[in-house]
């Protein structure tokens, strides 16, 4: 028979998952021998089998029933016993802390008999009838489900009456009738009487607190936190001990160091004459915990003591409740204490120090998404008035700048040394100037991996996507909000920390890391315990960490961040602006000569690119990706130059003849999905010489630096390969080139040529395409999509929050690896691509190889590097030495 209840003696910490975290602590506190209330735990395991069948699990309120018992029999007392009534609260404890999210019932077994024997057991009638209202509030809105305002409503109305500043000015007799009341307005809302059974009380509590694991507050702080929906909730049933007795109680929150910085000490707060719900919900000002050495120092001493052993037992930051019950201090709850990264990087530093951890425990307690959070810089929000609008926090970050409404008018206001942010309904590869020049990227349309996200990412830019409540009116140059209208050059504050966007010049707060990172410079602790952190990281990860980068000064930013090369250098940035022409040049030509023209333009160009890049990560790998989007992208768009023919014509004039031959060629060249189109492998395959032209420049390139000292390592990369042959035919034209080279140049130019596993063809043919394929690097981005059926650019707005909630998502595929579907298909291509070539280098390029989850899965899953935009290179370092060491103690518990 399944065993549903435990007592607090039997459990212990490591039986969270069946004790709820909550449940388990209180085991350990008590093995302790520290003072905790007795009591009892109604495990997860009778949760999940409540919520499968809607009623209690057979035999649950038996084992209940008998645990009670056992408490009264130490009590001394009985569950509303008339004369001296055993109480008891009730309270949620889900396996992951999940504060707030769930319900709580404190003073089970009043009634309006036990009430009376309170009052003279306790010789303190206000503090009995203050504990009744208590439950029957509680107890009215969690379990008989009366909107809560309704009987804060009728409190405030008595305090009014009675010209009472808080709930403590009221009298015994004013509390009597307020429990009347609320038991009035319980009857009027739902029908029925305040229960009066105590053991009814108790099980319709335990349900009720089951019940609100589905709560709407609790699911949405799940999909927040990443917490599986399936876990379900313990319930903790404990002996009530109570902080409201007078002046000589209270209650309180303390921590064993600063969940914000980090510092050792006594931090957190404490309200005399109150339970402990009232000095969560802020109903009264409390004061600092520090103050409870004056009020009580026997138990403010006691408390130091308990805290120290906790601190020592946990060896971490400990979040405790605790209560004084007329000078006797009682520990009500503890926990590993939730902390910001800053605080979280100095612990673990501070703990190693202490010896209490070791550094790979200190490395294990810090996250790469913490490490994100301290590079950027921060509003200082002391400062900041009520948002404007929100939207999605896509890039993270705060800046300041100028609202500006397209590309070139964000180039001319930077020129003149003015800081912008571009504004735009979306961006498109149009727009990269623009966000090259803006402070930061503002789209009213979009997801978190919208051009405008992943491009912002890409270069660091903060970014907010999707923020709907904007209406952007280009034309007219300003954006509304409501009534708000915002003009060009109206200053903005856009913090992509949080998805917000404020009026006026919200004040910044430098980064030191971000400086530590830049620079090498260590200004304070904070930054000392980063900088261990990494050395730690570095000295263990296997995976290599490389950056996504395309311009030489982002290659140099990648390698002063620590990244071991280039991953993705994608050339066809490198075409717009003033090359676009000669792009255009190149489509529009009318024979091969005009076409070789075009290209023998474009050659020294790119040539002095990638010389610039080869020289910025000398001696380290430099993966180039060929040519890969649609040509279409590089003309005018079809829809605009088609309304200006339409409009010379309609004013009786002769259409420009260069926009008619532009329209032509994009009517050739339009195609109902581009993505899926001629792009990639397919664009060598079909225009001549463009392959040819860019592989030559980057052999040139490769001598020129080879001439001057340098050591270039070159990688040539075929995108959006599915079959073989295509490789094997755009391999024979690579190396055709480099031999000529070699030939021309007297320099000896050998390149490996790789291809990008971005199609899922791809990846279930691995085994062939290795054949022809020096290395492999997974373009995570197109091989999600492929996988899935989903446009990127289009999802996300579309039904991607409807995906959320129904749970098909636990986070977004783009941001995370589905490791079920895409991650599968790594995982294939890894085994069948060394399976026919054992030597074969294997990287991921996408947004994923960024992301602190899927770095573990890379790791877990044998590739060799991962790579990633420059400014998330430490975040990646990071979470690849955390993956080494999830590996290692993975392999060592079996």
């Amino acid at each position: 028979m399944v065993r549903y209840v435990y007592d607090f003696a039997e459990g212990g910490r490591d039986q969270a998952a069946l004790l709820g975290g909550k449940g388990a602590n209180l085991a350990e506190m008590t093995r302790l021998g520290l003072p905790v209330p007795p009591g009892f735990t109604v495990t997860t395991d009778a949760c999940r089998a409540f919520l499968t069948t809607g009623s209690e699990p057979a035999g649950l309120i038996g084992e209940i029933s008998d645990h009670l018992t056992v408490l009264e029999g130490v009590a001394g007392r009985r569950l509303g016993q008339p004369d001296d009534p055993l109480l008891l609260s009730v309270r949620s404890g889900a396996r992951f802390s999940m504060p707030g999210m769930m319900e709580t019932i404190l003073d089970v077994g009043l009634n309006d008999e036990s009430v009376l024997g309170l009052a003279k057991v306790s010789g303190n009638e206000r503090f009995a009838w203050d504990s009744y209202r208590r439950l029957v509030q509680m107890f009215g809105s969690t379990v008989m489900g009366v909107d809560g305002s309704l009987f804060e409503g009728v409190l405030d109305g008595l305090k009014r009456a009675r010209g009472a500043a808080n709930d403590v000015d009221l009298t015994a007799a004013d509390l009597a009738g307020l429990v009347e009341s609320y038991q009035n307005l319980v009857r009027d809302q739902t029908g029925e009487y305040f229960p009066q059974s105590p053991a009814e009380q108790l099980s319709r509590a335990v349900l009720a607190v089951f019940e609100s694991w589905n709560g709407e507050r609790a699911r949405i702080y799940r999909r927040r936190e990443h917490i599986p929906d399936d876990l379900g909730t313990a319930v903790n049933v404990q002996t009530m001990v109570f902080g409201n007795l007078g002046a000589d109680s209270g209650s309180g929150v303390a921590f064993t160091r600063d969940p914000a910085t980090g510092r050792p000490g006594l931090y957190g707060d404490y309200l005399a004459n109150a339970q402990g719900e009232d000095v969560v919900a802020g109903i009264r000002n409390t004061v600092p915990l520090t103050a409870l050495a004056d009020l009580d120092p026997a138990s403010y001493e006691d408390l130091r003591s308990h805290m120290r052993t906790l601190e020592r037992h946990y060896r971490d930051l400990c979040d405790i409740e605790f209560t004084i019950e007329r000078g006797r201090l009682w520990m009500l709850q503890t926990r590993v204490g939730k902390r910001t990264s800053e605080a979280a990087f100095a612990i673990a530093a501070e703990l190693a120090d202490e010896g209490l951890i070791t550094p790979d425990e200190g490395l294990a307690r810090v996250s790469g998404e913490g490490l994100a959070r301290l590079m950027f810089p921060r509003f200082d929000t002391s400062a900041v008035g009520e948002a404007l609008a929100h939207g999605l926090p896509a890039s993270p970050g705060a800046a300041v700048g100028a609202a500006v409404f397209d590309s070139a008018e964000a180039v001319r206001r930077s020129a003149a040394g003015e800081k912008v942010v571009l504004v735009r309904q979306e961006t498109t590869p149009d727009d990269l100037p623009g966000m090259i020049a803006a402070q930061a990227v503002l789209t009213s349309r979009g997801g978190k991996t919208s051009h405008a996200a992943v491009v912002a990412r890409g270069m660091g830019t903060v970014c907010v996507c999707g923020a709907e409540e904007i209406t952007v009116d280009t034309g007219a140059r300003r954006f509304t909000v409501g009534d708000t209208v915002v003009e060009e050059g109206t200053v903005v504050s856009v913090d992509g920390s949080e998805g917000a966007v404020y009026l006026g010049a919200a004040p910044l707060v430098d980064s030191a890391v971000m400086r530590y990172f830049e620079t090498g410079e260590r200004s304070d602790g904070l930054v000392g315990a980063v900088a261990g952190a990494m050395e730690r990281a570095d000295g263990l990860r296997r995976l290599e960490v490389r950056a996504n980068a395309d311009t030489p000064e982002d290659a140099a930013r990648a390698r002063r961040f620590g990244a071991q090369g280039i991953g993705l250098c994608r050339t066809e940035h490198m075409f717009l602006g003033e090359r676009r022409k000669l792009v255009e040049a190149m489509i529009l030509a009318r024979d091969e000569g005009e076409r070789e023209r075009a290209l023998a333009a474009l050659l020294p160009l790119q040539r002095r690119d990638f010389t610039g890049i080869l020289e910025a990560m000398d001696g380290l790998p430099v993966t180039i990706r060929l040519i890969d989007p649609p040509l279409h992208e590089f003309l005018p768009d079809r829809t605009g130059l088609a309304v200006r023919i339409a409009a010379a014509e309609a004013r009786g004039e002769r259409p420009d003849p260069h926009d008619t031959e532009l329209l032509d060629a994009v009517n050739r060249m339009h195609e109902e999905n581009p993505m899926l189109g001629l792009r990639g492998v397919r664009l060598g395959l079909v225009v001549p010489g463009l392959v040819a032209m860019q592989v030559r420049a980057i052999a040139e390139a490769v001598v020129e630096r080879t001439r001057a000292g340098g050591r270039p390592r070159a990688e040539i990369m075929v995108p959006l390969v599915g079959a073989v042959e295509e490789l094997r035919i755009e391999r024979a034209e690579v190396e055709r080139v480099l031999a000529e080279v070699s030939e021309e140049s007297g320099v000896p130019v050998r390149l490996p040529v790789g291809t990008m596993i971005e199609l899922p063809r791809a990846a279930l043919t691995a085994g062939r395409i290795a054949e022809e394929a020096e290395f492999f690097s997974f373009g995570t981005n197109d091989l999600t999509q492929t996988t899935w059926g989903f446009s990127r650019d289009d999802v996300e707005a579309a039904f991607f929050s409807a995906y959320l909630d129904k749970g098909i998502f636990a986070t977004s595929p783009f941001e995370t690896i589905d490791r079920d579907g895409v991650g599968r298909l790594v995982r294939i291509a890894v085994d069948e691509g060394r399976a026919a070539r054992p030597e074969l280098k294997i990287g991921v390029c996408g947004e994923h190889g960024g992301d602190p989850e899927s770095v573990h899965f890379f790791h877990a899953a044998g590739l060799d590097y991962v790579s990633c935009s420059p400014f998330r290179v430490p975040v990646a370092r990071l979470e690849a030495g955390r993956a080494a060491l999830d590996s290692t103690r993975t392999n060592d518990s079996r």
